[in-house]
This record gives C-alpha cells, sequence and structure tokens, in this order.
C-alpha cells in the first residue's frame, strides 16, 4: 500500500482484497447469455469459485441481469445493439431476447443469488450506468469491486473504464471472465493493462486472499 497526502493507494492485489474494502461484481451471469458461449461451463465454475469464497469471508456480493425493453419501449439505440447482435437489417426482426421475467433472462441455477446480495437490473453495458450500484458501494464504504462474468469485450470492458471515472478501483479475476469473441475478449484486457486503471488477478488468487477472512461457524447451543 502506499501513502500520498494522507491517502492510502492500493497498487497490488492484496491490498485491496479485503471484504471490508472491496465487493464481488458477478456480471450478467444469465441463462440466455451463457448459452451462447461454448466456453461457458468453465466460466460457470470459476464464477462458483469466486462466489464460495466471497461468501465464506463475508464480502458483499452484486449480481447484474441485463434486460431487454418491450417493444414499445425500445428505442433506436436498443435496435441497434439487438440487429447487430441478432444479425438482422430489419428492426421488425427484431426479438428482446431477455425481456423480464423470462428464462433468458433469469441468473443461472448454479449462481442463484442469496438473500443478503444485491441484483441490479440494467439495460447499458456498464454496471453503473442506470443502476443504484455506485451509491451502494458508496454507501457500504466499499472502494474496491472484483469483477468476473460474461462478457469481457461486451460489459466488462466499460465497466472497468466507469468504475474508474467513479472512484472505484475494478479488480478483473481474468479467468472467471467469458467472451463472446475470443479475440475481442483478449483485446480488451491487453487495453486494461495497457492503461492500468484495473488490477488484474484470477479467482485462485482471489480465493486464497480471502481465506483469512472466512467467517468462523456459529457455535451450536448444547442439548
Amino acid at each position: 500500500m502506499k501513502r500520498a497526502s494522507g491517502v492510502s493507494i492500493p497498487t497490488h492485489f492484496d491490498d485491496l482484497c479485503d471484504p471490508a474494502c472491496t465487493g464481488l461484481l458477478i456480471y450478467d451471469m444469465q441463462v440466455g447469455i451463457c448459452q451462447q458461449l461454448k466456453s461457458a461451463d468453465t466460466i460457470v465454475a470459476a464464477c462458483i469459485r469466486a462466489l464460495t469464497a466471497a461468501r465464506s469471508a463475508g464480502m458483499r456480493v452484486v449480481f447484474t441481469r441485463h434486460l431487454s425493453c418491450p417493444r414499445a419501449w425500445m428505442g433506436a439505440t436498443q435496435y441497434r445493439t439487438a440487429m447487430n447482435w441478432q444479425r438482422v437489417e430489419d428492426p421488425a426482426a427484431v426479438r428482446p431476447w431477455f425481456l423480464r421475467g423470462s428464462p433468458a433472462s433469469a441468473i443461472i441455477p448454479e449462481l442463484q443469488p442469496s438473500d443478503d446480495e444485491l441484483v441490479l437490473d440494467k439495460l447499458a453495458m456498464s454496471a453503473f450506468e442506470g443502476t443504484p450500484l455506485a451509491f451502494a458501494l458508496r454507501d457500504s464504504n466499499i472502494t474496491g469491486i472484483a469483477i468476473v462474468g460474461i462478457a469481457l469485450e461486451i460489459g466488462i470492458e466499460p465497466t472497468v473504464r466507469h468504475a474508474t471515472d467513479l472512484g472505484f478501483i475494478p479488480m478483473v479475476l481474468t479467468d472467471g471472465c467469458g467472451a463472446g469473441h475470443a479475440d475481442a475478449g483478449l483485446r480488451a484486457l491487453d487495453t486494461m493493462r495497457f492503461v492500468g486503471e484495473a488490477i488484474l488477478s484470477d479467482v485462485g488468487a482471489f480465493a486464497n486472499r480471502l481465506r483469512q477472512f472466512r467467517k468462523a461457524p456459529a457455535a451450536s447451543n448444547p442439548e
């Protein structure tokens, strides 16, 4: 940990990976998104490991879900994005994939949020745009956000940029982040390394670091 002008400056993974000041963001691990990735099983397993470690250490966890608007509320931006993703040229051919309550929009069963975990719905790519995430983090004195989920090149990279602009420190657990396009995912990671705004690590280091914060099991009452 570095210091300047009375300010503590985290520069390494261990400086920040602490339940007192960091939360875990599980980005868009939804049924309809995981179905699109060939490597989804590997990413799901890594996310489960990260979530288990966070829960054992008492770290706050937040999930995001990408939603589609019904057609009456789809504007130019949403149509353009949907037309590109669905490879159609006619807006009338667009199908809203992630309508609220649809099977595709649900978080996968393996990562079901607990009652103590936050779930935020969003329309944009950044987890911060149009959601109360920044307020919730600041209100809980959280400055770091560890990130896993899908997809690196579509939503995680803009979330990293937005987090930095808002004064948070993103920690990307690279083996827990999937990409819809492998080369684009690698380019996103290369950009993060070049800019230096994120601390890049992996789920193994995250889980190992959090072992020291594990909550002791509650003592059972004698009969």
